[in-house]
């Protein structure tokens, strides 16, 4: 069973305000220049609770059971990303042209296997895709970046 953490306000309100930050960026706040940083924010403070759960694993255990927390991983997002997936799908069916299905296919299947970074990155330096409209799942693009670094972290701090 899961040690249950101690409540961080000062995490929380870090993740809040990283939050926001994206929020506000998004909606077009003129006076909130640059609330990508929001992301770097929440990815650095992330990294720093992962790090502290994967050190306090092996303290206590003496070593990480790598297959558990993966599965811790898969259980936390597994269900918020099919739905969002699901969603996608089932949606850009039903409102755009048959033209975006494969496109769009695409980049569901790319953010299932947590690569579609890869993916809009390759898109956006095909000079014959700069007029395509963007892709209903260009958010997922953080969530790829963060789990392609919990597959290589663990394993790289976990080493002895």
């Amino acid at each position: 069973m899961a040690e249950r953490r101690a409540f961080r306000p000062d995490i929380e309100g870090l993740r809040a305000i990283s939050v926001l930050a994206v929020v506000w960026w998004h909606a077009g706040i003129g006076w909130l220049p640059g609330g990508y940083i929001g992301v770097d924010v929440f990815f650095v403070i992330s990294g720093y609770l992962m790090t502290s759960v994967l050190f306090r694993e092996a303290q206590l255990h003496g070593s990480v059971s790598m297959s558990k927390f993966y599965a811790r991983r898969a259980r936390r997002l597994l269900p918020a990303a099919l739905a969002a997936l699901s969603g996608t799908a089932l949606l850009t069916v039903i409102l755009l042209p048959p033209q975006r299905w494969a496109s769009i296919g695409a980049d569901i299947v790319a953010s299932a296997g947590y690569v579609v970074n890869w993916r809009l990155a390759g898109g956006a330096v095909d000079y014959l895709s700069q007029d395509d409209p963007p892709s209903p799942l260009q958010h997922f693009w953080s969530l790829a970046v963060e789990e392609q670094f919990y597959f290589v972290w663990p394993l790289l701090i976990c080493q002895r």
